[in-house]
């Protein structure tokens, strides 16, 4: 196929928070599939907290985003050509293609998507990685128990969002920490958690006293994406046996924030509370994929299961979106429409 195609690319490795330098908008010619290949224009990218740590040059569970590469992340596609049976020009696929207008991948490694089951959109969210993780960590981690209390920083995000309201669905009380009065009203308003907090509401401490409050018994499951002061608020408050699933630490990606961990603190709580916490990576379960989805979809399309997503329009305009939603600028899921649906 002639014609150009468009990708962000790491431009430099960032010294703290991303800045708009770390990125370059390159042009190139459009890619041809190859033997057992399929071609795809992207349609939606995903953008998720965890991209911040493939910009580094550092040790960690997977490669870092080389400089010149393509930034990487989920994408939902439509093929335009394949050279791969059982998929055909027309089909939705969803892969990690990467911060780009097209790409080729092997057509072993995509996962085709229903359009009848949910807006495709779906596909990199709810439905998706962030949809796994948050079912993954809440039910395999979390081992709820129906009467539990249940607390989930960043409430109102795609893994959050989710994890809270599994919680409600299995018969427990779900409390969420979020950024603004707007986000907390949500929460309690339209995703049905008992409670929110605002972090922005004041230091550790004070986050502290409105989580004992919003739980009277305690806390039993706390569902870690945020790290800092809201990690602080809630390890006082865990209850014997307590369970901490540990998805992400948002708030320390671009370095720790003021104040330094008492990890003396942290390591007697885990102790004294006989407290089970368990890091995971979701790339590691992608096996339970089948049975994440035939129990959330039916959730999705009956209405028990809400979401919401933050759309930024346009490749060009991505890197902007990513360096907000590191300071809680989305709202839901972020996502980057690269291509109209229905062009």
């Amino acid at each position: 196929m002639t014609g150009q195609m468009q990708r962000i690319a790491l431009a430099s490795r960032p010294v703290g928070d991303p800045k708009p330098e770390n990125f370059s908008l390159e042009t190139g010619p459009i890619p041809t599939p190859g033997a057992g290949e399929i071609l795809v224009e992207v349609l939606w990218l995903s953008l998720d907290p965890y991209m911040r740590g493939r910009m580094d040059d550092a040790k960690s569970y997977a490669a870092s985003v080389g400089i010149g590469d393509t930034m990487e992340a989920g994408c939902v596609a439509r093929v335009l050509e394949s050279n791969f049976d059982g998929l055909a020009p027309g089909d939705i696929v969803e892969h990690r293609f990467g911060w780009c207008s097209h790409a080729v991948a092997p057509g072993k490694d995509v996962r085709k998507v229903d359009p009848t089951v949910a807006p495709i959109s779906t596909a990199v969210g709810v439905l998706g990685m962030p949809g796994l993780t948050a079912w993954h960590g809440f039910n395999k981690i979390g081992q709820p128990k129906a009467g539990e209390t249940l607390v989930v920083g960043a409430a109102t995000g795609a893994v959050g969002s989710l994890v809270g309201q599994l919680a409600k669905a299995a018969g427990l009380r779900a409390v969420g920490v979020a950024g603004g009065a707007e986000k907390c009203a949500f929460a309690v308003e339209e995703l049905g958690f008992d409670a929110c907090i605002d972090h922005r509401s004041g230091d550790a401490k004070a986050i502290r006293e409105q989580l004992a409050a919003a739980c009277p018994n305690g806390i039993d499951i706390y569902f870690e994406n945020v790290g800092g002061k809201t990690m602080e608020a809630v390890l006082p408050l865990m209850n014997v046996w307590g369970r901490i699933p540990i998805c992400g630490m948002i708030s320390y990606y671009s370095g720790a924030e003021p104040g330094a961990l008492d990890v003396p603190r942290l390591w007697r709580s885990l102790l004294v509370n006989r407290l089970h916490a368990q890091g995971f990576i979701i790339f590691d379960h992608w096996d339970e994929f089948p049975e994440f989805v035939s129990e959330v979809a039916p959730m999705i399309a009956d209405g028990r299961i809400k979401y919401r997503e933050s759309i930024a329009e346009g490749l060009e305009n991505a890197p902007d979106a990513f360096m907000k939603m590191l300071k809680g600028g989305n709202f839901g899921k972020q996502l980057v429409r690269v291509k109209p649906e229905t062009a």
